[in-house]
């Protein structure tokens, strides 16, 4: 499919509206025949509450069955249950509060984590298992490999559970599949987190067969939010035991013998009633990608982020200076087109990334600052030590964002607390490049004096304007 016809026909809203989207790992992009398709669906149907034996329960358990078996069929996952959660991050917890940690045991994590995924070490912790983490390459920001595998290949004491990104939601990197079967030849369950690596790859997991599989289908073409998945391998669902109970969840219950038991596979996870009119759109997302082809989405990205990082990288001060410092891998080579980078001055002071994202806004231009949940990634980047990290919480009354940016300057250490990242994605084109270019190429041979400070200093990382 031609993706400059499909972006005229699904996306004509972004050049109707003057934006460039450039934030595609932070969430994809709705075509408009997604919207029309779930409109039709919701407007002539009725569909009630599942898992009943009315006609309208029936009408729409089928259709989230439909969704389940549609997801199966894109990741060619026949050995593994999927879990409807309401993210990626829904489904990370559901493992690390129900896999089996114990003394002895271990939480293996990857520096280049999102913290949904470092959020497991607090389950870890509490069931007197350990927590380690492999370190990344300084240069590169790809996993050690050498530092990995001999963690991998410790002997065991107990359960242990290794997590990693397929693809790093700050760097671009594409991690190794093949540590799937490596780290499960030595013992460890293994938790791939392929939230950032699906929307623009293909996952077969008939050939890659981790424990477990997290993804949000917003960030694969952006609606509905609210929906994600986690897929358990059959020959897995041993090395979890649910907390708890709830509805939806159980066989029987009884309060007199307080006594439960669980369903069997999927239905044991999914708590409650599911967001159900939501669920079908699920299938017309996937049918969506179908139709476009994830191998031509994969090459249009691949092109654009070679093109991206090639003019970045030529932005330079007629002093000679950089304008910017990519982090990460500097061509695409085993990487994908999400970019994150700084910017610097003619004077070589590195602007404040908030500024840059504040003024990238103000043309029309949708970036990300900040560290994006990856904090692992950035402090490698940076340099950050344990020191200068641990003296970000030393105020217990003042830690955030921000206060931690103004330690930073304080120590005049030359150290950030974020960057600036721009993704590409299903609807972008060459023209949205350049209008990024030509947006930063307007800082050339300014001082950062003149480009002013952020005017938003929030300290939770929300941001909240009045639009009226």
């Amino acid at each position: 499919m031609d993706i400059d016809q499909l972006r005229a026909r699904e996306y004509s809203r972004l050049d109707s509206a003057g934006q460039v989207y450039l934030d595609y790992t932070g969430g994809s992009l709705y075509a408009a025949s997604q919207i029309e398709k779930h409109l039709a669906l919701l407007r002539d149907g009725v569909l009630g509450n599942p898992h009943s034996a009315n006609p309208t329960s029936i009408a729409m358990t089928n259709m989230v069955e439909r969704a389940r078996a549609a997801v199966l069929d894109y990741f060619n996952a026949g050995d593994y249950h999927v879990v409807f959660t309401q993210n990626a991050t829904g489904a990370l917890k559901l493992v690390g509060e129900a896999f089996c940690f114990a003394p002895g045991g271990e939480f293996l994590a990857c520096v280049d984590n999102h913290n949904s995924v470092n959020g497991i070490r607090e389950f870890a912790r509490a069931s007197g298992a350990s927590v380690t983490y492999a370190p990344l390459d300084e240069a590169t920001l790809r996993i050690d490999d050498e530092s990995l595998n001999a963690l991998l290949i410790a002997p065991a004491r107990g359960p242990r559970l290794f997590a990693y990104p397929a693809q790093s939601n700050y760097t671009g990197v594409k991690h190794s599949l093949s540590w799937v079967a490596a780290a499960r030849s030595y013992g460890w369950a293994v938790m791939l987190d392929a939230a950032s690596y699906v929307p623009t790859n293909a996952l077969n997991l008939a050939a890659v067969q981790p424990d477990f599989v997290c993804i949000s289908f917003y960030k694969m073409f952006g609606y509905p939010t609210g929906i994600g998945a986690l897929l358990i391998h059959r020959n897995s669902m041993g090395l979890l035991r649910r907390p708890w109970f709830a509805g939806g969840t159980v066989n029987l219950v009884s309060v007199q013998g307080q006594a439960h038991a669980l369903s069997a596979g999927e239905a044991a996870f999914e708590d409650g009633t599911l967001n159900y009119l939501s669920i079908p759109a699920v299938e017309i997302g996937l049918q969506h990608l179908r139709a476009v082809g994830i191998d031509t989405i994969n090459r249009r990205v691949v092109e654009l982020g070679a093109y991206l990082l090639t003019e970045l990288q030529a932005l330079r001060h007629s002093n000679g200076r950089a304008l910017a410092q990519v982090y990460g891998p500097t061509d695409m080579r085993d990487r994908g087109a999400t970019i994150t980078f700084n910017v610097y001055d003619r004077d070589g002071a590195r602007l404040d990334y908030r500024r840059v994202e504040e003024l990238a806004g103000q043309s029309g231009i949708s970036l990300r600052a900040g560290c994006f949940c990856n904090p692992g990634a950035n402090e490698t980047a940076e340099g950050l030590t344990e020191e200068e990290m641990l003296a970000g919480f030393a105020n217990q009354d003042d830690i955030s964002l921000p206060s931690f940016i103004r330690l930073m300057k304080a120590r005049n250490n030359g150290k950030s607390a974020g960057a600036i990242r721009a993704s590409l994605g299903i609807a972008s084109n060459r023209a949205d490049v350049d209008r990024l270019i030509e947006f930063l190429a307007s800082f050339l041979d300014r001082a950062e004096a003149a480009i002013g400070q952020v005017t938003v200093d929030d300290d939770n990382c929300r941001v909240i304007r009045d639009g009226s």
